[in-house]
């Protein structure tokens, strides 16, 4: 979406780029210059012309041509400087906007390797170059690229992770001509000055390729420039970062570092960075190091501590303050609630007092009128009833409290007592269920006697169904002889239907014996509670019951009584044999309910 308010020299570069053939692209694009020079820098007008430029591909069109070859470039290396100065003033207080993905992460990262590229063409141009002038020429130009580079890096501080390990920019650093060389290494400390973080997060192949070739300078090289800038550099790296200093000091790569440095010259302009590095690489500075690391360290394990102790008491405040608030509101209502309750405890207190009083004076009132009517001689009586009234209503109130406290004292038995009605309810509804099972099953119990005038009816019936369904002809000795055996039947099917009734009679008897002993049984007391009559009650007079009984005690004396050892080889279950002879067996001995005596 392109902009509103254009500045219309924009729109006229664009037009131009857009009309004109490729070659003449790059000088059109130089205009972009003038028209950032004249605007003051830092203002708003700026920042719109930057997004001008921006959104009208202008900047990706300058990108294009950094890309190609220098020789098809009108101007050369001329035009190619002035246009990475452009590139570099557009990207860096740009605004993308909605493109902002794209931009950070494609046009910089390019236009920084583009960059890099171009000061390793120069880099070539410069070694091949013979005159002393066109080297000078190429050293301006190689100049202005690497200050772009540094004024990109310097609006884009992400990007200098990628330049560091950039192949270019190790090959321009491993630039063995002094100018290239101290350009270069004066540009990584300038780098290292702006954010020298991004050092430690770069990968361990291109941090060791960076200290060997700054070290490489330092001792190779004969010229003072890069041997200062090489030590300043290292220093740098070794000040700012503990890790380096500690790598320098125990990696094998750099074993006898400190004594090579010890023996260089002293007297030069670099002699006070030199005797600082030989002091940072002694043991005794590594070791205060070291503490100093694990210093920091601690402090930064209490730091994130207390800052996770201090955001987790900030979480629960709130829940803390909420708990508080609601307390004291909770206390507060309490408060409310009871000064409430005291207030309307005073107004009742107050009104029935009132009432009291009102009801006193109409009674008085009452009173004073009734002597007014009656007269004098009935007063005596009047007062009589009075007295007797209120002697009753006193008495009614009495009598009520005191039948109220027996009724609350009785309602534990109350309540049982309508529980035995419930379940004698239950008990009655169930064997009233039984009896009536009983009557289905056996119907012929409930049958009434045939009248007379049944009987007839019946016989009337029996004749109908003989005439229509008449059935062979049978002799009237076959007949009697089927009677006979009809009546023989029905009378064997009564007397086993008697025995069936006296058998039912005899176990109804036997459960209703039974139910009575264990009765009995339950309501026994205890043999320390029993008296000298109580166990007459369970004698009997069965004899074999009694010979039973009699037998099981003898042998649980015995079992008590015998020693120990004679204990060890019996068990729980096991019986001892009593002889005959012992067991004198009486009658009434053991009382079974129900039984007749001999």
């Amino acid at each position: 979406m392109k902009p509103t308010g254009t500045d219309p020299r924009i729109l006229s570069i664009a037009a131009e780029v857009a009309k004109s053939p490729e070659q003449n692209v790059p000088v059109i694009l130089l205009k972009l210059k003038e028209i950032i020079n004249i605007t003051p820098l830092g203002s708003s007008e700026l920042k719109k012309i930057k997004q001008d430029i921006y959104c009208y591909d202008l900047i990706q069109y300058c990108l294009l041509v950094l890309s190609q070859d220098c020789s098809r470039i009108q101007g050369g290396w001329t035009t190619i400087s002035q246009l990475t100065q452009i590139l570099s003033h557009c990207c860096v207080g740009l605004e993308p906007g909605e493109d902002a993905e794209e931009f950070y992460n494609e046009l910089l990262p390019s236009a920084a390797e583009n960059f890099l590229f171009l000061g390793r063409q120069l880099q070539t141009c410069f070694i091949n170059a013979a005159k002393a002038e066109e080297k000078d020429e190429l050293l301006h130009f190689f100049q202005i690229v690497t200050d772009s580079l540094f004024w990109l890096l310097g609006g884009h501080v992400e990007l200098i992770q990628n330049v560091l390990q950039s192949d270019h920019f190790l090959h321009l650093l491993q630039a063995d001509n002094v100018q290239i060389g101290s350009a270069v290494m004066m540009m990584l400390q300038n780098i290292l000055q702006i954010n020298s973080g991004d050092l430690l997060r770069i990968g361990r192949k291109a941090l060791y390729s960076i200290l060997d070739e700054v070290i490489f300078k330092l001792f190779s090289t004969p010229s003072p420039v890069i041997r200062s800038t090489a030590t300043k550099l290292l220093l740098l790296m070794a000040e700012s970062h503990q890790e380096i200093l500690i790598l320098l000091r125990q990696s094998t790569c750099y074993k006898g570092l400190r004594s090579l440095l010890s023996k260089q010259e002293t007297g030069t302009e670099f002699s006070q960075e030199l005797r600082q590095l030989v002091g940072l690489l002694s043991p005794t500075v590594c070791q205060e190091v070291e503490e100093q690391k694990l210093h920091q360290a601690a402090c930064l394990i209490q730091a994130y501590w207390k800052g996770f102790q201090t955001r987790k008491r900030l979480k629960k405040l709130p829940s803390a303050v909420i708990a508080l608030q609601r307390s004291f509101r909770s206390k507060r209502t309490k408060m409310l609630l009871e000064i409430n309750r005291q207030k309307e405890e005073e107004d009742l207190k107050l009104r029935l007092q009132l009432q009291r009083q009102r009801a006193m004076r109409l009674s008085r009132e009452l009173r004073l009128s009734m002597l007014e009517i009656v007269h004098p001689g009935q007063v005596e009586k009047h007062y009589r009833e009075m007295e007797e009234k209120s002697a009753l209503i006193i008495q009614k109130h009495w009598r009520g409290y005191r039948e109220r406290k027996n009724f609350h004292q009785q309602r534990q038995s109350l309540t049982e007592y309508k529980a035995a009605v419930t379940l004698q309810r239950a008990a009655l509804k169930f064997l009233a269920k039984c009896h009536k099972k009983k009557k289905l099953f056996a119907p012929w119990r409930g049958l009434q006697e045939l009248t007379d005038a049944r009987r007839v009816e019946l016989k009337q019936q029996v004749d109908d169904y003989v005439r229509r369904h008449l059935g062979s002809p049978m002799s009237d000795v076959v007949s009697r002889e089927l009677h006979a055996q009809a009546q023989e039947r029905l009378q064997h099917y009564f007397m086993g239907r008697a025995v069936e009734e006296r058998a039912q009679q005899h176990r109804e008897a036997l459960m209703a014996q039974i139910s009575t002993n264990v009765e009995q049984l339950m309501k026994a007391p205890s043999l320390k509670e029993a008296e000298g009559k109580e166990p007459e009650l369970f004698l009997s007079r069965s004899r074999p019951v009694a010979a039973k009984a009699k037998q099981a005690h003898l042998t649980t004396l015995k079992h008590i009584q015998a020693p120990w050892w004679k204990k060890l080889g019996e068990e729980s279950g096991d019986e001892i044999d009593v002889p005959k002879d012992e067991l004198s067996v009486e009658l009434e001995t053991l009382f079974i309910g129900g039984t007749k005596p001999p």
